[in-house]
Parts: C-alpha cells; sequence; structure tokens
C-alpha cells in the first residue's frame, strides 16, 4: 500500500503556466497515492504539447480527465461520484471530453465505458504517449482505451510540467510498477511489474529542479527499495544480464549517494519503502549525508505474524523491528511512519494486540492507518473470507488511531527545546503571519514570519512547544 496524499488536496484540480499559442482547456484532478499526483504532471506535459493548457475552471474545460486510485473502496466512490456529476455538464457541452487515467482505468475499463457510458477514454498508467493517438478517436465520435501494461515504460525522457506545487517540494519518479504480490493490494495488476527508471536522466531531472529554485525532492516510486539498474529491463530479468552490466548494476542506496553528491543543496526524501527490500546501505547513506532527510516511511501493515503471512508481506515482526532497531543505531533520532491495514481476514484480538504493541515498540511519528476493505482481483479476495464484522473493524481502527495519536504527541515532544533546521514550504492555515515547513525527520513546524524570510528558505527554528502533529516554534 503506498503512502497516501493528504485527505484535503484529493480531487484537487491542478493547474499549470499557460502557453499563448494553445487554444484548448484540460481540466486534470489527481486521486489517491503520491504517483499519482506524480503521473498528473507527466500527462499535463504531453497534453501542454498538444494544444491544451489546465485550467481550475471546469466550466473552461474541453476535456475533463480524472486520475484515479484502486487501493481502496472509498477512493473509487468518490471517483464514480464525481463521474456523475459531469454528465449534466455533457449534456450542455456535447463536445466536451471525459476521460479516466490510472488505476482505476485499468481495473474498470469496462464497466466505465460500456456497461456505464461513463467516460469517453480510457487510459491505463502505462499508455500515457498514447493519449495524442486516443484523442483523435473520441474526435471522430469513438470511444477510446489503452489499458496496456508495459515491462520498459518510465516516461525517463519526459520533462513532467510541475502542478498546482509550491515551488519548493517536488516528486521524482524512479520506478514504476511492483512485483511485491501483497495479497490485499490492486497494484500489480494496474500497474504492472517493476522497472527501474535510467539514473541519469533522475540525475538530470533532479540538477533541473534545483537550477528551477526548488529546495526538496521525493524519490518516488511504488517500491523505492527495489530500484536496480543494470541497462534496463526489469528486475526479474537480471541474472540473465550479462556480467558486464551485473558488475556495474546501481542499487538504490547508490542511486541515493549518486543524488545526493549530484544536488548538494537540495532536500532528499523518499517513499515508499518495503521492509523487506530494505537495506542497511540506505540509512548508512542517511548518515553519510545531511541532505538525506532522517525520515523513512516503512509501511508494516500489521504486528502479527499470522497475519504478515496471509498478506505475503515476506516479512516478520522481528525482521521489521531489527531493521527498526539498526536504522536507530545507524540514524540516532530518525523518524518512521507506517501503513497499517486493520481488520484483515482472520485476524483475532490476539492478532490486533500484537499490532498494537509493535506499535509501541516502535514509537511511529505517525502512520497510515484504514480497515481492510476488499479489493476485487486480489488474492485475498480470491482466497479469503472477508470475516471481521465492520462495527470490529471500526473498534479496533478507533483504538489503533488513539495509540498513534499518543505516539505522536511524544514524538513531538521529543522535539521541543533544541534548535531545528526548517524548510519554508508555505503559510500557515491557521495564521497568515506564521510560516509552515518541515524538520529533516518530516514533522510539521509552524513559526513567526520575520522580516527577509521567504518561501524556499531554509531557516534555523528553536522549537519551544507542539500539538499532537505540530512543532510549534520561533526563529532563532
Amino acid at each position: 500500500m503506498e503512502k497516501y496524499i493528504d485527505e484535503t488536496k484529493q480531487g484537487e484540480a491542478i493547474a499549470l503556466a499557460e502557453r499563448p499559442e494553445n487554444g484548448k482547456k484540460l481540466f486534470l484532478e489527481s486521486y489517491g497515492c503520491q504517483m499519482n499526483f506524480s503521473d498528473s504532471e507527466i500527462v499535463a506535459s504531453i497534453l501542454n504539447d498538444q494544444g491544451y493548457n489546465t485550467t481550475k475552471v471546469l466550466e473552461e474545460a474541453d476535456l475533463i480527465l480524472l486520475n484515479t486510485c484502486a487501493i481502496r473502496d472509498k477512493a473509487e466512490q468518490t471517483v464514480r461520484m464525481r463521474l456523475s456529476q459531469f454528465k449534466t455538464l455533457k449534456k450542455e457541452k456535447p463536445s466536451l471530453t471525459v476521460g479516466v487515467l490510472g488505476c482505476m482505468a485499468e481495473r474498470l475499463k469496462t464497466k466505465f465505458l460500456e456497461e456505464e457510458q461513463l467516460v469517453d477514454l480510457v487510459v491505463g498508467p502505462d499508455a500515457y504517449r498514447d493519449l495524442p493517438n486516443l484523442l483523435k478517436e473520441t474526435d471522430d465520435g469513438r470511444d477510446a482505451i489503452n489499458v496496456i501494461l508495459s515491462k520498459e515504460e518510465t516516461y525517463a525522457d519526459i520533462n513532467p510540467v510541475r502542478l498546482g506545487g509550491n515551488g519548493v517540494t517536488s516528486f521524482v519518479t524512479i520506478t514504476r510498477g511492483c512485483d511485491n504480490m501483497c495479497t490485499f493490494c490492486v497494484v500489480p495488476f494496474t500497474r504492472g511489474r517493476e522497472r527501474s527508471r535510467d539514473p541519469h536522466s533522475i540525475i538530470e531531472e533532479c540538477k533541473n529542479l534545483a537550477e528551477n529554485g526548488y529546495k526538496e525532492i521525493m524519490l518516488l516510486g511504488q517500491n523505492v527499495d527495489s530500484y536496480l539498474w543494470f541497462g534496463g529491463g526489469p528486475k526479474k530479468d537480471f541474472k540473465k544480464a550479462s556480467e558486464m552490466q551485473q558488475s556495474t548494476a546501481i542499487s538504490f542506496s547508490q542511486l541515493l549517494e549518486m543524488v545526493a553528491i549530484a544536488v548538494p543543496n537540495l532536500r532528499i526524501r523518499f517513499s515508499t519503502s518495503n521492509p523487506h527490500d530494505m537495506t542497511e546501505d540506505v540509512f548508512h547513506m542517511m548518515a553519510k549525508y545531511k541532505n538525506i532527510c532522517n525520515y523513512c516511511h516503512l509501511p508494516v501493515q500489521s504486528g502479527s505474524d499470522v497475519i504478515l503471512e496471509k498478506m505475503n508481506r515476506q516479512h516478520t515482526r522481528a525482521e521489521y523491528l531489527h531493521l527498526i532497531n539498526r536504522a536507530k543505531e545507524i540514524v540516532p533520532g530518525i523518524s518512521f511512519s507506517q501503513d497499517l491495514i486493520i481488520g484483515f481476514c482472520g485476524e483475532t484480538e490476539e492478532d490486533h494486540q500484537l499490532t498494537l504493541s509493535l506499535m509501541r515498540e516502535v514509537g511511529f511519528d505517525y502512520g497510515y492507518m484504514f480497515s481492510y476493505s476488499e479489493r476485487p482481483g486480489t488474492p485475498a479476495h480470491k482466497k479469503f473470507e472477508d470475516d471481521i464484522s465492520a462495527e470490529e473493524k471500526q473498534r479496533r481502527l478507533a483504538e489503533v488511531i488513539a495509540l498513534q495519536g499518543e505516539l505522536s504527541r511524544k514524538r513531538m515532544e521529543g522535539y521541543v527545546g533544541r534548535n531545528h533546521e526548517v524548510l519554508i514550504e508555505g503559510i500557515s492555515k491557521k495564521n497568515k503571519n506564521q510560516w509552515k515547513g518541515r524538520i529533516s525527520e518530516n514533522a510539521m513546524c509552524v513559526f513567526d514570519m520575520q522580516p527577509g524570510q521567504k518561501l524556499g528558505d531554509f531557516v534555523q527554528v528553536y522549537v519551544h512547544g507542539n500539538t499532537q502533529g505540530t512543532l510549534l516554534g520561533e526563529t532563532v
């Protein structure tokens, strides 16, 4: 399961600088994980070259695209409701084209086009280059579809248009797809096999961001730790590679070092990690390079070995805790966040208590916690009964959320009484006279504005207090 964008940003329309010569308007909304938001930047770049400027005004649009997520049932229902709202708009504007991109496109292609007739265009995550051709089909009055998954596509040569951001932080995609067949997850079926992007194109993109004033990047993938570049091809073909290719292969920790050296003035984060692919080398790189942030999102999903095995997670509770403990030894003060699925098939009260105890042992800074929902087509849906009642799931989830709240407050208290380097990312939502920004450990900090400070500055802030999820400080 991938780390999710803050719910307040779900479905937010995004806009970019217009090209005066472009005469058509694109309204583009993204839902779900960070990868979808990164993919939307690729889509906008492709369509910008096809005469489309993006708009935040729905009624102006000639083309509406929803970049969708299929991880949770709630995300799918949200998109369905949104699509139904466009029916009236299409009646008023017959020339309007509506399309679905991303994971839902691959999973529900037939329903969208034929059964429910909600859209004109369905495009999977590996087919965005085909958008110009597909739009020609819709112009001719035909429905258009391409959901073919690729073993090679990484969009490495496309320079993404940075959409709706703050001009300070940005995503850089390094891998696509996933080979980890977790039984609860649709990603391997909707995004295909793992493939890694050419490291030289990654370095060039990072340098370009630095030259354009960005101060922080997040290296992004469904599973960044499985990054492996040996001249191209999916990870499973590594054994077939030549000895020269194998001997010069670049791992994720090596890529991390390459980026840290190439852009020493950029902060570097990465997501998402998988415990069974994560190596200690990554933490050694954190310790070696100051610009690699002391933070790791490391999904665990459950504290019970019985449930982890059912989930096909490929790591045990003991292995996860060993990795956490080694990381804390190598990078003192490192922070961790988690993903947890509550109420998975067959989860007992004992399993639930093991999850709570693991949370206490790790002391996560924060987490992403959801009750299990069946996803059609996944191994879990085929093999296991969803036998935990909705009421019981909610009770357990409430306990997990409450405990994470306690842990988060305790972790925030640990940052109080010290100076921290904060990257100014924006204005506080609660006080227009305060900045907001994150420390290396990813905790958000708010503090009063001072003369001369501006967006994108690194400032030293003394933290004098905290809430459950925010640090309170003042400029040193």
